[in-house]
């Protein structure tokens, strides 16, 4: 196989689009790049992210009309974000209301300082601290 591959975007189905949108964009400050609402298949999409594709690897967030939860199941892990202040990041994100779910420290065993946090649908977002 040959390194043809581009990785373009993760998926994840949200329960209120809204909701979810201003999540990532004015709290995990990434940028709203398109939207396209489906009416024939009831769903609208909106992808977002740091860059547009294909420079940068970005988010769909997929609105299925009228569904406003999903059982995310054991099976997805969770999305990774660098963050250069992972202390300071964790505290704004938490004065906005985001659910920290494993504070901010080094993981087990190692050195690498990370921290969970939850997305208004629950799904996980680990936060590296990148100091470079």
């Amino acid at each position: 196989m040959s390194a043809n591959f581009t990785y373009l975007h993760t998926m994840l189905r949200v329960g209120n689009l809204d909701t979810s949108v201003n999540f990532y964009t004015n709290l995990l400050g990434m940028q709203e790049l398109r939207r396209r609402e489906v009416a024939d298949g009831k769903y609208t999409l909106v992808f977002v992210g740091y860059g547009h594709e294909p420079e940068h690897t970005v988010l769909e967030l997929t609105y299925n009309w009228g569904v406003d939860h999903y059982d995310l199941g054991s099976a997805f892990g969770h999305l990774a974000l660098g963050v250069p202040d992972i202390y300071a990041t964790c505290d704004k994100l938490r004065a906005a209301g985001v659910k920290i779910s494993r504070e901010p420290g080094p993981v087990k065993f190692g050195t690498t300082v990370i921290a969970f946090i939850e997305d208004p649908d629950g799904y996980k977002i680990e936060l590296i601290e990148r100091n470079t």
